[in-house]
């Protein structure tokens, strides 16, 4: 694990997601747990060096974030969307994503399991541990149960996925308009370290360039319903490429800017 402050750690190679420790006097907040079991078991040994894990927090519902908690112990805290999410969990589907994302992993080890939060909060939470204090808040974006983590001893807040500095913001389950003021709630924190959902550790700055994001990605989807487009014919112009256009052009690129297409058109269209 990468050390980012005297007491905050995050792994970005191995996990699917950026899994964070923060070392307490008390013990350790695990947030978020990589996706793949196999994975997970790795990253979790290697925190538990660190200190006893005391509670794993994940800052939203999907499985990249969440399906590893059963390795790390501890308490579970999460956005009440959240454990719904992970009670409707099925190894079926699990399995699929990972014949698709991580097939040499497979099986899927006899003690893996879903393990949803045994805490959850609706908008605000503030857990105390040793010398550290978290602050959970729900500031809905990339899904309507997003949660960041601020931890102010360390200056650093763990934004998830309401931050992507480095590559396409999924957009599947996004509600644009809350996303903005969320970014502006995360302007009035006290930081200056930023932990993505994935990808590298970044700083304030990161706020204004998601805003920019999903601003340009807004408006280049409501000019083409203002130009009469069907969702196909926007999808088949690629009207996101600007958007993205330092990034490479590949499958997953084309892939991901049709889906946010189709999930601005129907945003849109409300």
């Amino acid at each position: 694990m990468e050390k980012i402050t005297e007491n905050v750690y995050v792994e970005r190679k191995l996990s699917r997601c950026n899994t964070s420790a923060v070392v307490t006097k008390a013990g350790v907040v695990v947030i978020d747990t990589p996706m793949v079991p196999a994975f997970a078991q790795k990253i979790a040994a290697e925190v538990r060096k660190l200190g006893p894990v005391r509670y794993v927090i994940n800052t939203e519902p999907h499985s990249d974030h969440t399906s590893g908690n059963c390795y790390f112990g501890g308490t579970g805290i999460a956005h009440e969307g959240t454990r719904q999410a992970i009670l409707s969990s099925s190894i079926k589907d699990f399995t699929g994503m990972l014949e698709l994302i991580s097939p040499e992993t497979l099986p899927i080890p006899s003690d893996f399991r879903f393990c949803p939060p045994e805490i959850t909060l609706s908008e605000k939470l503030t857990l105390y541990l040793g010398n550290h204090t978290f602050k959970l808040i729900h500031l809905p974006g990339h899904s309507p149960y997003q949660v960041a983590v601020y931890v102010p001893e360390e200056k650093v807040v763990f934004a998830s996925d309401n931050v992507v500095v480095d590559d396409i913001p999924y957009f599947h389950q996004a509600l644009p308009d809350l996303w903005l003021k969320s970014l502006e709630e995360y302007e009035k924190l006290d930081v200056n370290i930023v932990v993505p959902g994935h990808g590298v550790v970044t700083d304030k700055g990161s706020f204004r360039r998601m805003t920019k994001i999903i601003q340009d990605c807004l408006e280049a989807v409501r000019d083409a319903i203002d130009k009469g487009m069907s969702l196909k014919e926007a999808q088949e112009k690629l009207i996101l490429a600007n958007v993205f256009s330092h990034l490479p052009d590949n499958e997953r690129k084309t892939s991901v800017m049709r889906m946010n297409i189709g999930r601005l058109y129907e945003y849109l269209g409300k």
